[in-house]
């Protein structure tokens, strides 16, 4: 049964008139084109893919070499692909099976001295080593790869270490520890904290506050490091979990170790954990991955929001600065400080969300990485779940563009070698019926599910409870539309959809929310 809406809208001196599901163009008193507006949502006839769960990669870091692309992740495991859609599991866990690093077990190396096993000063509850997300750079001054990640015992207890390999697959060799977080006045002589801080200073800075213990709410937990180039060739490791928020450390590209700044309290520079960028005070906040993007001549910060688990509202965000060490902003010219509600702030690439072709909703779509390719293609890759009774997670990687603004507009579906039209598309190519996702802001386990707008080739837009306008920029694929009294800003692009169905499909955003729209 077609639902009904009852909607009029100005055009000039025309009007849209919409009753009882049927509309047409008003012009001189003489009703032309009469449309059928049909806002039920059904999906019958429209293929449904079966889901991909080849890999199980958490918190994917990607690198492209040779036409290869390489992931690696939490619990050391890595894989490639050459298609970005079908992995190939090359590496995983500690044991030395793993062909990506050397035997993790053996722990004379020291990379859980400090965390990570029953001998260390802060063992983990079963005694085995947890790794977190690793991030590998190609060093181009010393011609090796570098891998950037952490041990950690418990949710503020762990360090940045990294490791070194002539081969992007490996095997990677421990070579030290940067960066220490979690420690007591009892431990903090294990760290090397006192090497760039006077212990007087430590002591009141970072456990004082806190009754002598770790004053996590105002310094990082010493996890998920990613590190990047600057416009400049200065290497930079973002990093940060929860706790004081993220953080920013320059990087020696000579010795790939970290350079301790200048203490600057009115600039947030700290002399050992270096520059918060944002967050803090213990709230959600994750994952920091930077890129900068040359065509818009901004540095784009993503980071992750919510809880990790498929029901924890997981998702993924980000801020984009013109200089490396900021200040980053969303879409509001705002981001979250310390102790702040982080929800409110950053723009929402990505959360969980239903659209047609898709076997079930995807959940927890966070932790990601960004990268332009040798080809000039830009594409997030993170890991997602599933809408189903279970943690089971995958990597995924989507294409996306700026918007006429610089703002990044991931597609709706991942990637299957797209490549967006220089010339835009014609009217009877992009106006038509959509099934429409607007994610919101929110941080919870609510599902996005499709709504139905038409775009007319009069330029309104008509949804059952929505009136609003859009428009396409002359011999171009950039898009606006507007409803609601908010304005979103995107990208026409053809595409496949998770079947292989070809659809037109537009990603926008607007007011740090994304919205998708995907025409069959």
């Amino acid at each position: 049964m077609k639902k009904r809406a009852k909607i009029a809208i100005a055009i000039g001196s025309a009007a849209v008139v919409v009753a009882g599901g049927v509309a047409g163009v008003i012009a001189g008193g003489i009703l032309e084109k009469p449309i059928e507006y049909d806002f039920t949502v059904n999906y019958e006839g429209i293929e449904r893919a079966v889901t991909i769960k080849d890999v199980a990669v958490h918190d994917p870091s990607i690198i492209e070499e040779d036409g290869t692309y390489y992931i690696f992740g939490s619990h050391m495991a890595a894989a490639k692909t050459t298609d970005l859609t079908n992995w190939t599991l090359i590496g995983n866990g500690y044991s030395g099976k793993n062909q990506v690093f050397t035997d993790m077990k053996n722990y004379d190396s020291g990379e859980f001295d400090y965390a990570g096993n029953k001998a260390s000063l802060n063992p983990t509850d079963d005694g085995e080593p947890h790794v977190w997300a690793p991030d590998v750079i190609y060093n181009k001054a010393q011609g090796l790869y570098y891998m950037y990640h952490c041990t950690s015992s418990n949710w503020n207890t762990s360090n940045i270490v990294y490791a070194v390999s002539e081969n992007i697959d490996g095997s990677y060799e421990y070579k030290g520890t940067l960066i220490y977080s979690g420690f007591t006045v009892d431990t903090i002589d294990a760290t090397n904290v006192l090497d760039y801080v006077d212990r007087e200073t430590a002591i009141d800075e970072y456990t004082k506050k806190a009754g002598y213990e770790y004053n996590y709410k105002e310094y990082p937990n010493a996890i998920d490091p990613t590190v990047f180039y600057d416009a400049d060739g200065r290497m930079w490791m973002v990093y940060g979990s929860w706790s004081g928020g993220i953080f920013l450390l320059e990087i020696d590209e000579s010795t790939g170790e970290v350079i301790h700044p200048e203490a600057d309290p009115q600039n947030n520079v700290d002399p050992y954990f270096g520059k918060r960028l944002i967050g803090g005070g213990h709230t959600s906040i994750e994952a920091p991955y930077i890129l900068y993007d040359e065509e818009a001549g901004y540095y784009y910060l993503y980071v992750a929001y919510g809880e990790l688990t498929r029901d924890g509202g997981y998702q993924i965000r980000v801020f984009r600065s013109e200089t490396v060490d900021g200040e980053y902003v969303d879409m509001n010219g705002a981001y979250p400080e310390v102790g702040d509600a982080n929800g409110f702030y950053g723009l929402k690439l990505s959360g969980n969300y239903y659209l047609p072709s898709l076997e079930m909703g995807y959940k927890a779509t966070g932790h990601c990485s960004a990268m332009i390719d040798t080809d000039g293609k830009k594409y997030i890759c993170y890991h997602t779940r599933f809408d189903m009774q279970s943690e089971t997670h995958t990597p995924r990687v989507k294409q996306y563009f700026l918007n006429e603004e610089g703002w990044p507009c991931m597609l709706p579906y991942a990637t299957g070698g797209e490549t967006i039209s220089e010339t835009g598309y014609g009217m009877d190519e992009i106006a038509g019926r959509y099934y429409v996702i607007n994610q919101g802001t929110g941080i919870d386990s609510e599902v996005a599910e499709p709504v139905i707008y038409y775009l007319n080739e009069d330029g309104t837009v008509v949804g059952e409870e929505i009136e609003g306008t859009w428009s396409v920029t002359d011999g171009t694929c950039f898009m606006h539309i507007s409803y609601e009294d908010k304005e979103y800003s995107g990208v026409f692009c053809k595409m496949k959809d998770e079947a292989g169905t070809d659809v037109m499909t537009f990603t926008s955003v607007g007011s740090n929310e994304s919205v998708w729209g995907v025409k069959y």
